[in-house]
């Protein structure tokens, strides 16, 4: 049981006024704007928005600056204003097959139906400090646009019937778990929603072990793709479906081995990612944890710890990890003095037990 300590209100108060100094810095240095954070911290602001759960770039880039770049501490900013918000309806499913790409790689073949689109990325940077800015004043050179659609690369395993096949009609009804308590066991729509809202460096740890041998299960990047997806609605008023804008979504397919089992022949078969914005390793990360959550489906060996259902899925969330973490620091003098108390009657008794042993051992040697 925890004993609530109200602190010193006045010292609280001076604690928030600094707490505001450092935040803002140096009054000489120009405030950061939140088109500049937008703009140029994008890939931070993309984690916050599939964090906290909610497609807002400004709101995003408000919580880091808010929060003076702590990403943890922005994306529970993110989080707690989501609660706040009026919920009037509901999109229709988002349609990544019509994504107006952006970046495109496959792992698993070389020429694939519509090329390789390298995009935006750090993978051919050389990972040095650039002291001065990369940035140019000359315009990139126009390429040819890109088709409006690109076809999926796993079509390629699926006309060979060599990949999985999944019957998008079979889906349950989504659970809420902004509004639900995660349940165990929990279906695969439920396990990639608790997925999406979870911290990267976690997922990342778990796919990364799964690599490591704990799994086992041999993946390939089968598509990787970024770009924007229109967003539909369909209002009781109209009863026809209306378009409200388009987001970025980067979205992961992986490929791995698998020998057969439960009744299906051996094939390839699927993990996938989905994220807001550009984040592909969240995408990779949560493609891998998704195909090793699933092998007791698959009627594989479950051993390792990114295999584990509860373990995942209660331990990814990092509001909740932040925060369980972080509430030590609140007062627990109540709770030590027990714990003091009891530890000095254990020392005490124990050390009674030992004087009364030698006293023992003394007459029985006399």
């Amino acid at each position: 049981m925890y004993v609530a300590v109200k602190g010193g209100e006045q010292a609280i108060t001076r604690s928030l006024q600094l707490l505001a100094e450092a935040r803002r810095g140096d009054l000489a240095t120009p405030e950061l704007t939140l088109d500049q954070i937008r703009q140029q911290l994008r890939l931070g602001v993309a984690r916050v928005m599939q964090e906290g759960s909610l497609y807002d770039e400004e709101l995003a880039a408000m919580a880091i600056r808010q929060a003076a770049g702590d990403m943890l501490e922005a994306i529970f900013l993110l989080r707690a204003y989501r609660t706040t918000l009026r919920r009037f309806g509901y999109t229709q499913p988002l349609d990544t097959n019509a994504m107006r790409v952006h970046r495109r790689v496959s792992g698993t073949f070389k020429d694939v139906p519509g090329g390789q689109v390298l995009g935006p990325t750090y993978d051919y940077t050389q990972r040095l400090l650039e002291f001065e800015s990369a940035a140019t004043s000359e315009p990139v050179e126009a390429a040819e646009p890109l088709p409006d659609a690109m076809p999926r690369v796993l079509d390629l395993l699926d006309a060979e019937a060599l990949i999985e096949r999944i019957d998008a009609g079979t889906d349950p009804e989504p659970a809420d778990l902004t509004r639900e308590p995660l349940m165990f066991p929990a279906d695969r729509a439920t396990r990639l929603q608790n997925l999406a809202r979870g911290d990267e460096g976690f997922l990342l740890g778990m796919a990364y072990s799964t690599q490591r041998g704990y799994a086992e299960t041999h993946p390939f990047a089968g598509e990787i793709r970024m770009g924007e997806v229109d967003v539909l609605i369909c209002p009781e008023e109209l009863g026809f479906t209306i378009e409200i804008g388009s987001i970025t979504l980067t979205e992961c397919q992986m490929i791995n081995q698998f020998h057969g089992g439960n009744g299906l022949p051996p094939q390839f078969t699927r993990g996938y990612g989905l994220c807001m914005g550009e984040g592909e390793r969240k995408a990779m990360s949560m493609a891998l944890v998704d195909r090793t959550l699933r092998c007791d489906e698959l009627g594989e060996p479950s051993y390792a710890p990114a295999q584990n259902h509860e373990f995942v899925l209660s331990h990814s969330d990092s509001v909740e990890a932040s925060g369980f973490v972080q509430h030590l620091k609140l007062p627990h003098y109540v709770d030590f003095q027990a714990e003091l108390s009891l530890l000095r009657t254990l020392s005490a008794q124990h050390a009674q037990r030992a004087r009364d042993e030698e006293v023992t051992t003394q007459e029985t040697s006399s």
